[in-house]
């Protein structure tokens, strides 16, 4: 399953990085795909810290971030960076035996409120501007052998594995010359995961399935509600002002 799991990861970092609008982009990347793949062949039970596990991935674009474009480190030092603040988290988190799912997904929807005012994303959408790429099947090959590495690296973090950054290690160098952007997008997105993980704690007594089946319709439902959300903000900036 490893294969199918780092394949399925190449293949998101590729339409990641086909895509130029950042927007779009960090949509993409928070589709649960790899985090549905490891909930159905790992015996992992959605808690409190799968969560957590959710801030700490938005804990990770945020130091790559920081640490690219404010420090002024290359990008696979801020990759690294990035990593190392993540497995951090989960190794705290990790240390729990037990961590409460309703106290932290209170939280946790808190902490994504505050962050989501205090760092909106941009009012209009950024534009990737097309730069030199190796060829598909130097790039495809090239992304699948990492993809094998994180997922072989990521089944070290037991529980938390379900939350790794798989792609994210590999879309973050991708998405370098906007990074800030894609990181205040895919902290309002991360919300929408946070759903996806309450549906599936809701149903996961009634089975797999079922789980997933809620865990979906919860994150497309408030994929929805932030796409209206978004839609009606840039329309009240955009509306003439009468003096």
């Amino acid at each position: 399953m490893t294969f199918f799991t780092a394949l399925l990861v190449a293949l998101l970092v590729w339409a990641v990085s086909s895509i130029r609008s950042i927007r779009w982009r960090s949509l993409v990347y928070s589709l649960p795909l790899p985090i549905s793949l490891l909930l159905v062949t790992a015996s992992v039970r959605v808690g409190g810290g799968q969560l957590l596990g959710v801030v700490a991935i938005a804990l990770f674009i945020s130091v790559v971030d920081l640490t690219h474009n404010r420090l002024g480190r290359h990008i696979l030092l801020a990759d690294a960076a990035g990593i190392a603040a993540y497995i951090g988290l989960s190794l705290v988190i990790a240390a729990f035996e037990t961590i409460p799912f309703w106290p932290v997904l209170i939280a946790v929807t808190a902490l994504w409120g505050a962050a989501t005012l205090l760092a909106p994303p941009a009012g209009q959408d950024v534009k990737a501007a097309p730069s030199p790429r190796p060829g598909a099947p130097v790039k495809l090959a090239t992304v699948f052998g990492a993809s094998l590495l994180m997922v072989a690296f990521g089944n070290l973090l037991k529980g938390l594995i379900v939350t790794f950054p798989y792609s994210g290690v590999l879309v973050v160098i991708e998405t370098r010359d906007h990074l800030t952007a894609f990181s205040r997008n895919f902290t309002r997105n991360s919300i929408s995961l946070v759903a996806f993980f309450t549906g599936y704690h809701l149903l996961q007594a009634q089975g797999r399935p079922w789980a997933l089946a809620a865990a979906w319709t919860a994150f497309a439902v408030c994929v929805g509600l932030l796409h209206l959300w978004s839609r009606t903000a840039e329309a009240r900036k955009n509306e003439p002002r009468l003096m």
